[in-house]
């Protein structure tokens, strides 16, 4: 979904690979940077008209800068803020006069070439379709009405709260169960004698936890537990044996939809498009005569 939703890039894919104004390395870049500024003060907007440059007569505004600095941003992460916009300057002179060059040397009417830019410019609309007709119509109720969707549909979980003492063999396990069968403390005895460096000093607890983060082992004897019991026997895990101690349980809460509205309004997204592609070729005549292919791309449709 991430190539998909990308808006297309022309100048990454290639034409600025060998930019001289991008040679200087990572660590060259961190070492010749100065000391962080005192932060300055909000600049004020800058007309996308206005011309920075002029390149064999022909003027390079701020919007192209803008357009650079985000198409080759990548390129330009390691460089400290301050030379990024001189380096995306750069590089766009640098395009533009290989461009020009590529022009006159007749490089523009290759065919591979001119599918390549073919295929370039149906990306990039793609990216704007998704971006104009699917992302930007998301509405902040479509997002909330997704999540409560998702949270009616998710069967209620519970989780528990339990502490553990862990001993490399069945016999020290054992013999700690005895003690506890004898009226011992748990924490106590988990404080002595557990292998495990976080419950030495907390008496064994491992907080609330859900179904499946524990190894499968302990999670079924933790959850088979009532509360306020312990282990009768020792449960062997890849880890040893523990004996395991219920304190509490109770329903999980679901995630606050702040926490997870990002992931919302990428599902809202996600089947907005899908919608709208299915509804696009379904109007579009579509032949593959390779049957073989035909049954591979249609078996890849019908799983979307």
């Amino acid at each position: 979904m991430s190539l998909l939703f990308s808006r297309a890039s022309l100048a990454s894919l290639g034409l600025a690979l060998g930019l001289s104004a991008l040679c200087l390395s990572p660590v060259t870049a961190q070492e010749t940077a100065p000391a962080p500024a005192p932060a300055a003060p909000a600049a004020a907007p800058v007309d996308p008209n206005t011309v920075i440059a002029t390149v064999n007569g022909q003027p390079l505004t701020e919007a192209d800068l803008v357009l650079a600095e985000g198409e080759l941003s990548q390129q330009f992460a390691q460089l400290p803020p301050e030379q990024r916009r001189a380096a995306a300057l750069s590089a766009a002179i640098e395009i533009r006069v290989m461009a020009a060059k590529a022009v006159t040397d007749g490089l523009d009417k290759d065919p591979d070439f001119q599918r390549r830019m073919a295929f370039l410019q149906q990306r990039a609309l793609h990216g704007e379709m998704v971006e104009k007709g699917v992302v930007d119509k998301v509405t902040d109720a479509e997002v909330r009405a997704r999540y409560d969707q998702e949270i009616a549909n998710t069967p209620p979980v519970n989780e528990v709260h339990a502490r553990h003492i862990l001993v490399k063999t069945k016999e020290e396990a054992e013999a700690i169960i005895k003690q506890l069968d004898g009226g011992g403390d748990f924490q106590k005895l988990a404080n002595e004698h557990t292998s495990d460096p976080s419950g030495k000093s907390n008496g064994g607890d491992l907080g609330w936890f859900g179904p499946g983060q524990m190894v499968p082992e302990f999670d079924k004897a933790a959850f088979a537990l009532e509360v306020g019991k312990y282990t009768k026997e020792p449960v062997q895990t890849q880890f040893g044996w523990h004996v395991i101690k219920l304190e509490d349980k109770r329903a999980k809460q679901p995630p606050a939809f702040d926490d997870v509205k990002d992931q919302a309004k990428q599902a809202v997204i996600r089947d907005k498009y899908f919608a709208l592609v299915k509804s696009l070729r379904g109007g579009a005549k579509v032949e593959i005569p390779d049957a073989n292919l035909k049954k591979a791309v249609d078996t890849l449709e019908s799983a979307k």
